[in-house]
C-alpha cells in the first residue's frame, strides 16, 4: 500500500502461508452461507406464518401485520440510518486540513485512513446497522401504529385538558413512539459526528483553547439544538401523561399535580425551547456561552420546577389537609375507573344477613337448592381420568370446566371436559416418528357430568360419557383435532381410497378391533408441495417429513393447535382468556375463548397489573394460562371467539359492540370480527361471564365499591378476596393465593328467578377473616341483565364468618372430624379432600356448602369419590351423605336437592348395614383386638400379622363405601414404623 506498512512483493506473501492456511476466499463464501441461511430461516418462518393464516381464511391479518411492519421498518429505518450517515458525510467533507490539535496516542490518524480507503463499505455498513436497528425498534410498534391510524373516539371529553378519551389512548402513545425515535436518530447522528470529526482532527475535547472546528461547531450545534427542542416536545406531552401516570394515592392528576407538576411541564417546555433558540443562534455566533447558559438554565429550572416545588406544596401545603384538598381528585379517579372497568352500574345492597337456621328459610328458597354444584371441576379431573380414560395415552386436563345443558327439558348446570390425545403418555416401545405424528393424531369425544349429582359409590353422574360417546348431549363431531393438549404438530389426510392410519378409537363399536380414520376437515396447511415439505422439515427441523411416505400429496399439516393461542394469532390485538372452555354447539364441538381489549392510558383510572389482579390458586395450573406481566387500567370483553375442535376454523364475533376499541382494531382489520347478530342461540346458550375479566373487577370493586371520596380515602371501608381455605398455595408476594371465583345458579335478592352467576367474597382488609361482602354477577348471556354486578354488603355489627372461618368450623367440629376419621387414618389407605367452599345467599343468610372426597393414598389409578357433604349456616355446621340430609340438619327441614341421577338409584352411599361393610368392619375390629393381646404379650411378629388384616379390612370397607363407624382406637408400637396421619386439609 502507499504508507509502506504493508508494500511487500506478493511471492513472499505467499511464502508466508503455511501448507495448512485457508485460502482467504473461504472466509466470505462461510460468511456468505451463514448470510443466506439466516434469510431462508426469515423466510420460512415468515411463508409458514402465511400459509397458516390462508389456512383458517385470516390471510388479510397477516397481510396487514406484515405489511405495517415492513412499513415501519422502511420508513424508520431509512430515517435513521439517513440521518446518522448524513452527518457522517457531512463531518468528514467538512473537515480541517490540518487538525486543530495532535492525536492523542500514535497511530490514531490510520484508523481515519483505514476508512477512507474503505469508505464506501464502511458507509454501506453504517447504513446497515441502522436501518437494521431502526427498522427493528419501529416494526415492533406496529400495533400503536395501527391504533392510531385507525383510533375510533369515545364521545367522552376530559375535563381537564379538553380532549376525547381517544387522545389519550391512540394518540399520545403513537407521539410518545414517535419522540423516542426522535431521541434516537438525533442521539445516534450526534455520536456519529462527534466520532467522525474526532478522527479527522476537527474535535478535540483535550486541547487547549479551540476544541472544536467551525463546522464541527456548527453541526454540533443544530444537533443540541435539535435534541433540545425534542426535550421541550416531551414537556408539553409530560402533562397529558399526568393523567395516566400514577401518583401517591392513585393513578392520575393529583393535587400536586396539578397546582405544580403541570405549571411546572409547561414553564419546562418553553424554556427548552428558549434553549434551543440558543442552540440555533450559535451557527451563526459561534460561542458555546449562551448555549451553556441556556442548558445551565433549563438544568436548574428541572431541579427547582420538576422536583422541589412539587415537594415544597405535597409537604406544606397538601399533608396537613389531604382528604380535603385530594377529595375532588379522587372523586374523578373513582368515577373513571369505574367507567373504564365497567363497574359504573354496580348495585351495593345492603344485606343484613341472619345467623338464625329456621325451616322456612329453606322452604322459601328451595328452588336455588338444585344449582348448588357438588362435583367440584378443580377436584375431580383424576375421576374423569380413571373412569372415563378408556386408554393410557388418553387425557383430561387437571381443572374442569362447568358449563350449562339443557337435560331432559331441565338446565342443569355441567362440569364437561374434552378427551384428548397425549402422546408422552404413550409407551416407551410405541414411541416413533409414524405413531407420534400421524397415528395419534387426535382426541375422541367429551366426557361431562351433573354438577349436583352423584352415583351410589360417589362417583359422578355423567351426562356424557364413554367411548364412542353416548349420553344426553346429542349427537356431534366427537374428533379432537385442536385442543389444549394437542400433539405439538401432525400429519393427516390421506390419497383417496388410501388406508386411513388415524387411531380413531381403541376398539370397535362391538369389542373389535381398533377403529381407524382420515382427516377429511378444511383446516390444516397442505404438504402436497415440495416446496411447502422442505419448509415444514426446516421449521420443525424434522427430516422425516421430506422423507416419509405417510406424507403424501393429499397430506396436511396440523400445528398451533391449543384454542387460546390460535385466538392469539388470529386477532393479535386481543388478549385471551387464560382458561378456554368446550362446548357442543350445532352438532360440532368448539372452544370458546373471551378476548379482552386492554388499555393503560385512560385518564384517571386506576392502574393494575393484569398477571396479579386474575392470580388464584388455579392459575397456572393444567391447562390454565397466567396473564401476562403487563399493567392495564382499561378493559372490556369485546369479542367472543370460537374455535372448532375438529377443523380448526376460528370465528370472532363483536361481543360488547360499543368498544372504541374493537371498532378501532375492525376498521384496521375489516372482515375478520362477524357481528353479534351472527351468534347461533345454540351458542349463546353456552357463553358466560368471562372468568378473567371478573378477577381484575372483583379486585377494585374490593376498594372501588366505595363511591365517597373521604370514606375512599381513609381506607374504612377496604376490603379483600380471601385466601382458598381448601389449598396451601401463595402468590408471587408469598402470601397464600386467592379463592378463585364459582359460576353458581343462584338468586340474589333482588331477583326473582335464579341466574347462572360468577360468584366471590370479600373479607375486611384488616387481619380478620370474618365476611364483609357478596359478589355475584349475572353471567347468563341470553339475559338482559348479563353483567350487572349485584354486591351484598353485610352489616357491621354482625358477625358472619369469612371462608378460612367455615373451612376451621367445618375441620374442628366434632361430628365432622368423627365422620372423617375412617378417611384419615394411617391404616386405611385413603384420605379426605376437601373440594371448593361455595357461598351463596339463602333464606336471608349466607349459606356454605363443601363437598368432601375420599382418595385412596396408595397404589395406581386412585380417584377421588365425593363421600360427604358440609353445610354451614351462621354459628351452625353440619354434615350428610347428601345435600339434603346436612341441610336437613341445619335448618330442621327437609326439601327436594335435585340430587336424584336418573332411573332413580339412590344418592346415598351404602351404610354400615351394608352386609360387605358391616362384615369388613368387624373383622377389623376382631384384628384390631388379637394386635393389642398381641402387644401385650410381647409377640411382635403376631401383632403385625394383625395389624395387617385390619389394614386389609379396613381398606374393603372403604372400597365398598365406608362410613363412620370405625374400630375404636388403632393400635401402635413405637417399635413398629408408621405412616404419619394424613391431614384432613387435604
Amino acid at each position: 500500500m502507499s504508507d509502506g506498512v504493508y508494500d511487500m512483493p506478493e511471492e513472499p506473501r505467499r511464502s508466508r502461508r503455511t501448507p495448512g492456511q485457508r485460502p482467504r476466499a473461504l472466509l466470505p463464501t462461510i460468511a456468505t452461507l451463514i448470510v443466506l441461511l439466516i434469510l431462508f430461516s426469515v423466510f420460512t418462518d415468515v411463508w409458514t406464518q402465511r400459509l397458516w393464516y390462508r389456512a383458517v381464511d385470516l390471510g388479510s391479518v397477516f397481510s396487514t401485520v406484515l405489511g405495517t411492519r415492513v412499513l415501519l421498518f422502511v420508513v424508520v429505518g431509512l430515517l435513521m440510518a439517513a440521518a446518522v450517515v448524513a452527518n457522517v458525510i457531512v463531518a468528514f467533507r467538512t473537515r480541517p486540513r490540518v487538525a486543530i490539535a495532535p492525536s492523542p496516542s500514535p497511530g490514531f490518524e490510520r484508523y481515519g485512513d483505514l476508512l477512507q480507503q474503505r469508505g464506501k463499505i464502511a458507509i454501506g455498513v453504517l447504513a446497515t446497522l441502522m436501518l437494521v436497528f431502526g427498522g427493528s425498534a419501529a416494526s415492533g410498534e406496529w400495533k400503536v401504529f395501527l391504533a392510531w391510524k385507525n383510533r375510533t373516539p369515545f364521545g367522552v371529553v376530559d375535563k381537564h385538558f379538553g380532549k376525547d378519551i381517544s387522545f389519550f389512548v391512540f394518540d399520545y402513545p403513537w407521539l410518545r413512539v414517535l419522540l423516542g425515535f426522535g431521541y434516537s436518530i438525533v442521539l445516534l447522528s450526534l455520536v456519529a459526528a462527534i466520532i467522525t470529526h474526532y478522527l479527522y482532527g476537527g474535535f478535540r475535547p483535550s486541547a487547549k483553547g479551540q476544541k472544536a472546528s467551525g463546522a464541527a461547531q456548527v453541526q454540533f450545534s443544530v444537533l443540541l439544538g435539535l435534541l433540545v427542542l425534542l426535550k421541550a416536545f416531551s414537556y408539553w406531552l409530560d402533562r397529558f401523561g399526568l393523567a395516566t401516570s400514577d401518583s401517591r394515592l392513585f393513578t392520575g392528576i393529583a393535587y400536586t399535580g396539578d397546582h405544580a407538576v403541570l405549571p411546572s411541564k409547561e414553564i419546562l417546555a418553553v424554556i427548552a425551547v428558549i434553549c434551543a433558540g440558543l442552540f440555533f443562534a450559535n451557527v451563526v455566533r459561534k460561542t458555546w456561552l449562551l448555549p451553556g447558559v441556556g442548558t445551565v438554565v433549563l438544568v436548574l429550572s428541572a431541579i427547582l420546577l420538576g422536583a422541589l416545588w412539587p415537594a415544597a406544596l405535597q409537604q406544606l401545603r397538601v399533608r396537613p389537609s389531604e382528604p380535603v384538598k385530594e377529595a375532588s381528585y379522587i372523586t374523578k379517579n373513582i368515577e373513571a375507573t369505574r367507567q373504564a372497568y365497567g363497574l359504573e352500574k354496580t348495585k351495593v345492597i345492603n344485606y343484613d344477613a341472619t345467623t338464625q337456621a329456621k325451616p322456612e328459610q329453606l322452604v322459601q328458597d328451595a328452588g336455588v337448592l338444585p344449582g348448588i354444584r357438588l362435583i367440584d371441576p378443580s377436584v375431580v379431573g383424576p375421576t374423569f381420568e380413571q373412569l372415563q380414560q378408556v386408554r393410557g395415552f388418553y387425557a383430561f386436563p387437571t381443572d374442569l370446566d362447568v358449563d350449562r345443558y339443557k337435560i331432559n327439558g331441565e338446565v342443569r348446570d355441567t362440569v364437561i371436559a374434552v378427551r384428548e390425545v397425549e402422546i408422552d403418555r404413550l409407551p416407551a416401545g410405541q414411541r416413533n416418528w409414524n405413531n407420534d405424528h400421524t397415528v395419534y393424531t387426535h382426541g375422541y369425544g367429551v366426557v361431562a357430568a351433573n354438577g349436583n349429582q352423584r352415583a351410589a359409590d360417589g362417583s359422578p353422574v355423567w351426562s356424557e360419557k364413554d367411548l364412542p360417546p353416548v349420553g344426553d348431549l346429542g349427537d356431534y363431531e366427537p374428533r379432537i383435532y385442536f385442543g389444549e393438549q394437542s400433539p405439538n404438530y401432525s400429519i393427516v389426510g390421506g390419497a383417496k381410497g388410501g388406508a386411513p392410519v388415524e387411531l380413531d378409537t381403541p376398539e370397535g363399536k362391538d369389542g373389535g378391533p381398533p377403529t381407524l380414520n382420515t382427516y377429511t376437515g378444511k383446516g390444516g396447511v397442505p404438504l402436497g408441495s415440495f416446496g411447502n415439505r422442505l419448509l415444514y422439515a426446516t421449521k420443525f427441523r424434522d427430516a422425516n417429513l421430506l422423507l416419509s411416505s405417510r406424507v403424501n400429496d393429499d397430506s396436511k399439516i396440523l400445528y398451533d393447535r391449543n384454542p387460546r393461542e390460535r385466538v392469539e394469532k388470529a386477532a393479535p390485538w386481543l388478549t385471551p382468556d387464560g382458561d378456554p372452555y368446550p362446548a357442543i354447539v350445532d352438532g360440532q364441538v368448539v372452544w370458546i375463548v373471551d378476548g379482552y381489549t386492554t388499555s393503560a392510558n385512560f385518564p384517571y383510572s386506576q392502574k393494575v397489573a393484569l398477571d396479579d389482579s386474575t392470580r388464584d390458586t388455579t392459575t397456572g395450573r393444567g391447562t390454565i394460562a397466567q396473564q401476562p406481566s403487563e399493567e392495564i387500567n382499561y378493559i372490556r370483553n369485546s369479542v367472543k371467539a370460537v374455535v372448532n375442535a375438529y377443523d380448526g376454523s376460528v370465528n370472532l364475533y363483536a361481543w360488547d359492540e360499543s368498544d372504541p376499541l374493537l371498532k378501532t382494531w375492525m376498521k384496521a382489520f375489516p372482515g375478520t370480527v362477524k357481528p353479534r347478530s351472527d351468534i347461533s342461540p345454540a351458542l349463546m346458550s353456552h357463553l358466560r361471564y368471562p372468568e378473567d375479566m371478573f378477577k381484575v373487577q372483583r379486585d377494585l370493586l374490593a376498594k372501588y365499591h366505595v363511591t365517597d371520596s373521604t370514606t375512599w380515602y381513609q381506607n374504612s371501608d377496604l376490603w379483600r378476596v380471601p385466601a382458598d381455605p381448601t389449598v396451601n398455595a401463595s402468590g408471587s408476594d408469598g402470601q397464600p393465593a386467592d379463592q378463585p371465583p364459582f359460576y353458581l345458579s343462584l338468586r340474589m335478592p333482588d331477583q326473582t328467578d335464579t341466574k347462572f352467576s360468577l360468584t366471590s367474597v370479600y373479607v375486611p382488609n384488616a387481619n380478620r377473616e370474618n365476611l364483609t361482602g357478596f359478589l355475584a354477577v349475572d353471567s347468563e348471556a341470553s339475559s338482559p341483565d348479563y353483567g350487572q354486578f349485584r354486591i351484598l354488603k353485610l352489616p357491621g355489627n354482625v358477625q358472619i364468618p369469612g371462608p378460612g372461618q367455615v373451612a376451621n368450623k367445618f375441620q374442628t367440629d366434632d361430628g365432622i372430624r368423627q365422620a372423617l376419621l375412617p378417611l384419615n387414618q394411617p391404616t386405611s389407605g385413603a384420605r379426605a379432600q376437601f373440594g371448593n367452599l361455595l357461598t351463596l345467599p339463602l333464606g336471608g343468610g349466607l349459606l356454605f356448602v363443601q363437598p368432601v372426597y375420599s382418595v385412596r393414598t396408595s397404589g395406581s389409578g386412585s380417584y377421588p369419590v365425593l363421600r360427604y357433604v358440609l353445610v354451614g349456616f351462621g354459628d351452625r355446621v353440619a354434615f350428610g351423605t347428601t345435600l339434603k340430609e346436612a341441610l336437613a340438619k341445619v335448618f330442621n327441614t327437609s326439601v327436594e336437592t335435585g340430587e336424584k341421577p336418573p332411573g332413580g338409584e339412590p344418592t346415598t352411599p351404602p351404610t354400615t348395614t351394608n352386609q360387605t361393610v358391616t362384615q369388613a368392619l368387624a373383622e377389623a375390629q376382631t384384628a384390631y383386638t388379637a394386635a393389642q393381646a398381641a402387644l401385650k404379650s410381647g409377640n411382635l411378629a403376631e401383632y403385625q400379622v394383625q395389624v395387617d388384616r385390619m389394614k386389609a379390612a379396613i381398606d374393603r370397607a372403604v372400597s365398598a363405601g365406608a362410613v363412620p363407624t370405625t374400630p375404636s382406637g388403632t393400635p401402635s408400637a413405637p417399635t413398629t414404623p408408621t405412616s404419619p396421619p394424613t391431614s384432613p386439609t387435604g
